[in-house]
């Protein structure tokens, strides 16, 4: 068996990291590595089933405290062993007496699941919903300058009829008289080692603790599916792949707990004109030969309308001028990127005779303290050449 990597270490977390922390690294990591925006990436699956494997460990304080205590053992009965071997604390002997007896069960009933000596939690606390997620696709501009977008979204809300209870109105559920509302039942049984006690889920009630005798006619235990307007508040600055948290409208809780989440992706669809990098945005604007030698006063394209700009004399292809805060805005802070205007001088084509001519005579004024970077070339040219005459004499 390959050797697992640590939990913390997947979601590149420290021990003793906070619910927040554990919830934040794992949305960012599911995100990167989710195989469905991945397709060309053959590690993403087996990268996104770690990710889920330490979240569904970390996230629940009971697993969380018996990896704690005894690593992949204590919540892996498999790891480290096979039929028989001491997998998961004494829950991984995974054998059977000679009565039929699941030792298993036997030593939990002793000291507990794995040796943490933790109780099952109360089927009837409770719980929150699951969150939902949803992708959002908006412009170049909307996410320079933020958008209120609505969307439509389906989640679980509480049914308006029996109030989330499950049983038909003017009726309640019932505490269920195998397991008193625990959701579990003890069992003595005799063993290699005498009587013991182990618990397993109540068949009556399915562990919930609870019989409903009449359901309720327009749910499915205590929740239906709506759907729902929700304003996704975009705020400006936002950029492609991230992911917004909308609190409070995911699916409803169970027992009378909060609800979940609404993941927002964020898609930001790329721009004709403009190109993000960080925070700045970058262009490129075409110039005429004239303007570039000449010099001229240029219209330029930002995020916050068309500015001028003065090209200078002797401007070179390739220059890249600075337009300082005419940026993205920065997130969370005070503070915008600049604007990048690389210049492209475009040649004409298709001249005429005359036109031609007028550029020849151009061109015969000219002198060689008029080109630089010609001057510079032609004189290591001239280099060269000597230099191959001597080594071949």
């Amino acid at each position: 068996m390959a050797e697992k990597r640590d939990y913390y270490e997947v979601l590149g977390l420290q021990k003793g990291a906070s619910e927040d922390e554990i919830k934040k690294a794992y949305r960012k990591l599911a995100k990167q590595y989710h195989p469905d925006l991945n397709p060309d990436n053959p590690e993403a699956e087996a990268k996104f089933k770690e990710i889920n494997e330490a979240n569904d460990v970390l996230s629940d304080p009971q697993k969380r405290a018996k990896y704690d205590q005894f690593g992949h053992a204590g919540v892996d009965p498999s790891y480290g062993g096979g039929a028989g071997g001491f997998g998961g604390g004494f829950g991984g002997f995974g054998g059977f007496s000679s009565d039929g007896i699941d030792l298993g069960d036997i030593f939990d009933s002793i000291f507990g699941s794995g040796m943490g000596g933790s109780r099952r939690a109360n089927p009837n606390a409770p719980r929150k919903g699951s969150d939902i997620s949803i992708n959002l696709d908006i412009s170049f501009m909307e996410a320079c300058k933020g958008i209120e977008h609505e969307v439509e979204i389906t989640r679980a809300q509480t049914c308006e009829s029996c109030q989330g209870s499950g049983a038909k109105k003017g009726t309640s559920a019932k505490t269920c008289p195998e397991c008193h509302g625990s959701g579990q039942v003890r069992i003595q049984q005799r063993s290699m080692l005498g009587m013991m006690t182990t618990t397993r889920t109540c068949s009556k009630c399915g562990g919930k603790g609870k019989i409903i005798e009449t359901p309720c006619p327009d749910c499915s235990g205590g929740r239906v599916q709506r759907r729902k307007k929700v304003v996704i508040k975009v705020p400006a600055g936002v950029d492609d792949g991230q992911i917004l948290l909308v609190q409070g409208q995911g699916n409803a809780g169970v027992n009378g707990g909060p609800s979940g989440d609404l993941n927002v992706h964020i898609t930001v669809r790329k721009d004709k004109l403009f190109e993000r990098r960080g925070f700045d945005v970058w262009c490129e604007i075409p110039i005429t030969y004239a303007q570039a030698v000449l010099g001229d006063t240029v219209t330029v394209p930002t995020i916050d309308g068309n500015v001028e700009y003065t090209v200078p004399e002797g401007t070179q292809p390739g220059t890249v001028f600075r337009l300082k805060g005419k940026g993205i805005k920065r997130l969370q802070r005070e503070g915008r990127g600049d604007q990048m205007v690389k210049v492209s001088i475009e040649v004409p084509r298709k001249l005429s005779k005359k036109q031609k001519e007028a550029l020849q005579a151009f061109e015969r004024e000219l002198t060689p303290s008029n080109y630089e970077k010609r001057s510079g070339f032609f004189d290591k040219l001239k280099q060269f050449g000597e230099d191959i005459k001597k080594n071949f004499q």
